[in-house]
């Protein structure tokens, strides 16, 4: 797998580059839905992304928030959100990230997440550590939820919203603090080393999760996933350091 990670390194900085370059500066916006954005810098990232990883791997397939390349016979699948936080980027919110992860006979077997603000890259190969940046990384060691910092997503969907405020409601009551950051796959990477104890999010595209998925579970976390009770197509996840009491709500 070594040859993949260095593929997916350089695939998310090179999308990383192109994605600070373009903070804060003037941008087209291809869709404005009531609680989301569509970039044309989405689009861009994720062709660089494609067009670098397919240029090492060409019988793979990217899989993609921005569309999808499918070839036959595949010796697996790239899973790419190019800007993972598209919202917090637009309003000028430095909390944003990069999201590659590659899976082969339905598993995942590397994840890459890099921040191009705070130039931290997190990486991990399945069975091997994890990194942030040059440093082995580790879950909190936390043991009671109320001690714990927990980060809570849900989309703005009347279903989501219920559901969401549900979850939070019990959260808030029983953790030290909750946030909500806009970013799932840095949520991941927070609780992967050790910043957050616990991320949970009832309905979320594969793409925005898999490769912090590897890393929780690289760094001694544990991750439990359903179908989402909201959207058929989609996954639930509850990713903490193992150690605190979580239990699905909903």
């Amino acid at each position: 797998m070594n040859t993949y990670l260095q593929a997916a390194i350089d695939a998310a900085k090179a999308a990383g580059a192109l994605i600070r370059e373009n903070f804060m500066q003037p941008l087209q916006v291809n869709a404005a839905e009531a609680h989301d954005l569509k970039l044309e810098l989405d689009v861009r990232a994720q062709d660089l992304i494609t067009s670098s990883l397919l240029r090492e791997f060409p019988n793979t397939n990217v899989l993609g928030e921005e569309g999808s390349t499918e070839t036959k016979n595949p010796d697996g699948d790239w899973i790419v959100d190019p800007i993972d936080g598209t919202v917090n980027f637009f309003y000028g919110i430095p909390h944003f990230s990069v999201s590659i992860a590659f899976r082969r006979n339905q598993q995942i077997e590397l994840g890459v997440i890099y921040d191009p603000i705070k130039d931290e890259l997190w990486r991990t190969v399945r069975g091997e550590p994890a990194y942030l940046n040059d440093d082995i990384i580790r879950v909190s060691d936390r043991g009671s939820l109320s001690e714990s910092i927990v980060s809570v997503g849900f989309s703005k969907t009347e279903p989501a919203i219920q559901l969401g405020l549900r979850i939070l409601s019990v959260m808030i009551t029983k953790a030290r603090k909750c946030r909500m950051m806009g970013s799932a796959a840095l949520d991941l990477a927070y609780v992967a080393c050790g910043r957050f104890d616990a991320y949970i999010e009832q309905s979320v595209n594969l793409w925005d999760v898999a490769a912090g998925w590897l890393l929780v579970e690289s760094a001694g976390g544990n991750v439990k996933t359903r179908q989402s009770p909201i959207d058929e197509k989609k996954i639930a996840i509850m990713a903490s350091n193992g150690r605190v009491d979580l239990n699905w709500i909903g």
